[in-house]
């Protein structure tokens, strides 16, 4: 656990660094970001829809190695497109999954 533990630190950390002037960046921040990597066009501005994908886009590519998504393709506009596998069973802490999700994304 404490391995985990410094992982996520030196994740959050990076964010700190690069991307948030040194704030202590929120999951969806970590989220957003990892959505424009996958999705793989920056813009000088998304919309609030396109955030909100973005994040899901993260969500899902973050989570398919665990079964839960699967990439479909991705659309005329490059966006990717996952449909689900399994719901994420409850008793999970899903806060958790996605943090440790996001350790493995980086750890690649």
């Amino acid at each position: 656990m404490k391995d985990f533990e410094n992982r996520w630190q030196q994740i959050l950390e990076f964010f700190k660094t690069k991307f948030t002037g040194g704030e202590t960046p929120e999951i969806d921040t970590i989220l957003f970001f990892i959505g424009i990597q996958e999705l793989g066009i920056i813009k000088p501005e998304f919309s609030r829809d396109e955030k909100i994908d973005l994040m899901h886009i993260a969500t899902c590519k973050l989570l398919e190695p665990y079964g839960y998504y699967e990439f479909t393709h991705r659309d005329d506009e490059a966006w990717p497109h996952y449909s689900r596998v399994k719901k994420i069973e409850s008793g999970i802490d899903q806060e958790q999954l996605i943090k440790e999700a996001v350790i493995n994304y980086f750890a690649v």
